[in-house]
């Protein structure tokens, strides 16, 4: 009796904090809790599915599976149920796609890319052991470096999972590919190419997103400013080119991955697709037959601050649905970055705004960490939203050498981010107060470190989950999502489990999983559900 008590006082408890409205479910995405980047078109990076207790101070070795499926596998998808009753994750990267079990963790079936080099274990080992000796010094650095280098021939970073379970790539060239199982009936079929499609004439730029619309076309933006929308079945598109990116191709200020814009986009359930570009945040409407960028239609672009000069480094994420306040989240260009709310719709007749800025903008807070002489943090990941909480990390690395350039700073925070030299310490989260109307800190944790991964947050759990680092070991980090206190952290490993920039992600089971530089990682813990006839 006492066992069943505790066990409905948490899940009462979780009901209470999980009582915000959520996106509607999306009819042309995978059935499941992680069909494309940041977890849904609304890219919150928050699901209701509860995470994994505390395993106590190191998670046992045999919890941890690891599937060698290649570098660069920055994101998974889970598929809908196959006739079976059966799932797999979809996963892409530098040189491979592949199928992984979603109950066993072992590679089904591989498609491999034509006319780029495979990547071997062998060579992953030697890259893991170096690490692990070393990840200090020009000599890591160095390694580092060499590491990286095979990430300029990366493409097709962003992927949507469909219904169908078709797996739509875009490759940073302008194709995009529709992948399938062969039989259709089989989670192990081998995967084929069903066919693809190229970006009209006259569309410019790198592709840098993709997402979906609630009547199931395909969005991608260029960084040149163009959006294409794509039918599921490559027949049909439209194109539109965004206010202001007149000379967007002159406008980048770095290599790729720096363009006008730079990130994926948001879209809603009643068209509103949302991009960040160099200087503005946009509202284009998707009508169903084309886009429009009319006022009358619920159109907007207003500036942002970007005193940085390269814009912001998140993909826009929504804040409030259905009777809520209704936002679309970024953050700045400021070298010391804001978080900032825009109205997504119409903005309150009696909204007085904030001094200095458009009457769009309904809030703004630097991210800080909570340190008011802090002058200089960049983070390259999506704010993380649950409810009214929005969720900031500090990417920025500590100590860096003099002698290491700007451009390579990334360097510090990804190959060698456990390095307890190099790492960022700091997790804040603000609050949207919709009776008040005000947007303020509501935490801030200095001692967490979150290198390089994107957090994730458990809605039902109440707990925001990530891969930190701890003693040069790679760690599992639970914070309490009401208060910022460290809920427990558990030792994952050494460097073959580096976050790599990935999603940390949590699968229908409950289990976290994410992709490190040589491959894809999962933690088998139980949840508090799969826990709950062990309490006394």
């Amino acid at each position: 009796m006492i066992i069943r008590l505790k066990t409905c006082m948490m899940l009462a408890f979780s009901i209470g904090v999980s009582a915000a409205e959520l996106p509607p479910r999306h009819p042309y995405l995978a059935d499941s809790v992680n069909p494309l980047g940041h977890g849904d078109a609304a890219q919150q990076d928050s699901v209701s599915v509860s995470g994994p207790v505390n395993p106590g101070a190191m998670v046992a070795r045999e919890l941890i599976q690891y599937a060698p499926s290649g570098p660069a596998q920055f994101g998974a998808y889970t598929s809908g149920p196959y006739p079976n009753g059966s799932r797999v994750f979809w996963a892409n990267g530098l040189d491979r796609i592949v199928k992984i079990d979603f109950d066993t963790f072992e590679i089904l079936s591989t498609y491999w890319f034509d006319d780029v080099k495979r990547w071997t274990e062998d060579e992953a080992d030697s890259a893991i052991q170096y690490f692990n000796k070393s990840k200090q010094g020009i000599g890591s650095v160095w390694r580092a470096f060499q590491e990286a280098s095979k990430l300029k021939e990366l493409s097709g970073v962003y992927t949507v999972l469909d219904v169908d379970n078709t797996y739509f790539i875009a490759d940073k060239y302008g194709t995009v590919t529709a992948y399938g199982d062969k039989n259709p009936m089989d989670p192990a079929s081998s995967i084929v190419a069903k066919r693809s499609f190229s970006l009209p004439a006259g569309v410019t730029g790198y592709t840098v997103g993709m997402n979906m619309t609630y009547d199931g076309w395909l969005v991608v933006p260029t960084e040149h400013g163009y959006l294409v929308a794509i039918s599921r079945d490559f027949q049909s598109s439209y194109v539109v080119k965004l206010h202001n990116s007149d000379n967007a191709e002159i406008k980048a200020t770095r290599p790729t991955g720096y363009g006008w814009v730079r990130n994926s986009i948001a879209i809603d359930a009643y068209g509103g697709i949302y991009v960040a570009s160099q200087d503005h945040m946009h509202k284009i409407i998707w009508t169903g037959s084309g886009f429009s960028k009319d006022r009358d239609n619920g159109a907007w672009t207003v500036p942002y601050l970007n005193s940085w000069g390269h814009g912001t480094g998140a993909t826009p994420s929504l804040m409030g649905f259905g009777n809520e306040d209704q936002f679309v989240v970024i953050t700045d260009g400021e070298h010391l970055m804001n978080v900032v709310l825009f109205w997504r719709n119409e903005i309150p007749e009696d909204w007085e705004g904030l001094s200095g800025f458009s009457r769009r903008i309904a809030g703004l807070q630097p991210a800080n960490m909570g340190n008011p002489e802090l002058t200089n943090i960049q983070s390259e990941q999506a704010v993380v939203i649950a409810g009214y909480g929005a969720l900031v990390v500090n990417n920025e690395p500590r100590n860096a050498p003099w002698w290491v350039p700007d451009q390579a700073k990334k360097l510090l925070i990804s190959y060698l981010g456990s390095s307890p030299t190099y790492q960022p310490y700091g997790v804040q989260k603000f609050t949207w107060n919709p009776k008040s109307r005000r947007f303020r800190q509501a935490w801030v944790n200095r001692t967490v470190s979150s290198p390089s991964c994107v957090p994730i947050v458990s809605r039902t759990s109440d707990l925001a989950f990530l891969i930190g680092a701890r003693n040069s070991k790679w760690t599992l980090e639970a914070v309490e999502w009401q208060t910022g206190k460290s809920a427990y952290h558990s030792i994952i490993g050494d460097e073959r489990y580096n976050p790599f920039f990935s999603g940390t992600l949590i699968d229908e089971a409950g289990r976290i999983h994410y992709g490190s530089p040589w491959g894809r990682v999962r933690l088998n813990l139980p949840t508090a559900l799969s826990t709950g006839n062990m309490v006394d």
